[in-house]
């Protein structure tokens, strides 16, 4: 009975040794927590998911990493200032917000800016990417890659547009951004400021004649079954980024540094894999349910459309006109 107690202690011993050690492990992990506007299933929310565990798994739990989605931590303007000052630890930002935090990223909100998505690809990634993530950096914000946000198109109630003069009078939904009011009025349209959620019954009461948006968009919120003729232009081809608080990139060790670079290169891979595929499957959806979709195959009456909105940027922003002829002869 000596030996069965002995063996008892021992064992009892161990499993206390293990439980505190456990439990010390805990205690001394970090807790990240990363905001996100989507829904869980969307294609970002699936990279940043597989981000955050890439990252617990890799730091063996060091870093206990957990995405909050739906914007339960706060809208993204709320959001950009709490990474900034660390409060959130990561973040997906759609760049259209961020000019009023890094007036140099205003330049990816120009209409035809990009002439690709596989282009704009091209150009985040390499030099010029760098230059907006040393913008960011300096208000607390570092980038780690970049992710897609599709190509936005408009979509009406009427007819479909082959050329400037279509969108003549026509009331369309823009995003509360003076470029994108500048943009459809340069093309004889009559730009409309409208919350996203209240499109759908604006579009369907006759409130506006059309909207711009991406197909998965398109799809999302049904505005196909009240506005059916989509118009590919690929007017705006929006980057986002996965940033990081540089407070809390500053705290990392080099080797764990890596680790986070690393798996936000991998998440920006898969989202935008995924969101190709969830694009090609909107398109096909809508056609199948009543949209009609035609390509613009000349977008040169459109392009030049925007000399004035181009030259009232250059005005705002002179030093920025070097820039934009340097993306557009990026290929």
């Amino acid at each position: 009975m000596k030996t069965l107690r002995t063996i008892t202690h021992r064992t009892l011993l161990a499993a206390g040794l293990a439980v505190g050690l456990s439990v010390a492990a805990s205690a001394s992990a970090t807790t990240w927590r990363g905001w996100n506007i989507h829904s869980p299933g969307y294609p970002n929310s699936v990279a940043l998911k597989h981000f955050a565990q890439t990252i617990t798994k890799k730091t063996h739990g060091d870093i206990q990493a957990t995405v909050y989605n739906n914007a339960v931590l706060g809208d993204q303007t709320d959001a950009i200032q709490q990474v900034s000052n660390g409060a959130i630890n990561f973040a997906n930002f759609n760049m259209s917000p961020m000019g009023q935090y890094v007036p140099k990223t205003d330049i990816l909100s120009l209409p035809y800016l990009f002439n690709s998505v596989k282009q704009m690809h091209h150009v985040m990634d390499g030099p010029i990417g760098d230059q907006f993530a040393a913008d960011m950096k300096k208000k607390g914000l570092v980038v780690l890659s970049w992710f897609d946000s599709g190509a936005r198109s408009f979509y009406n109630s009427k007819h479909p547009i082959t050329k400037p003069s279509d969108l003549k009078g026509m009331k369309i939904r823009v995003q509360d951004n003076d470029l994108y009011v500048d943009m459809v009025e340069a093309l004889g349209g009559n730009a409309t400021p409208m919350p996203f959620s209240d499109v759908y019954q604006a579009l369907k009461n006759g409130v506006i004649d059309g909207a711009e948006n991406n197909y998965p968009s398109y799809k999302e919120t049904n505005h196909y079954e009240v506005a059916k003729y989509y118009s590919e232009d690929d007017h705006l081809i929006i980057p986002e980024c996965l940033c990081i608080s540089k407070i809390s990139w500053d705290a990392l060790s080099a080797k764990d540094q890596k680790i986070v670079r690393q798996a936000a290169v991998a998440a920006a891979k898969e989202q935008r894999r995924l969101w190709a595929k969830d694009s090609r499957e909107a398109k096909k959806y809508v056609a199948n349910h009543g949209a009609k979709i035609n390509k613009i195959k000349n977008l040169k009456p459109f392009q030049d459309a925007m000399k004035p909105v181009y030259a009232k940027f250059y005005k705002a922003h002179p030093d920025q006109k070097a820039l934009v002829q340097k993306i557009r002869n990026t290929q």
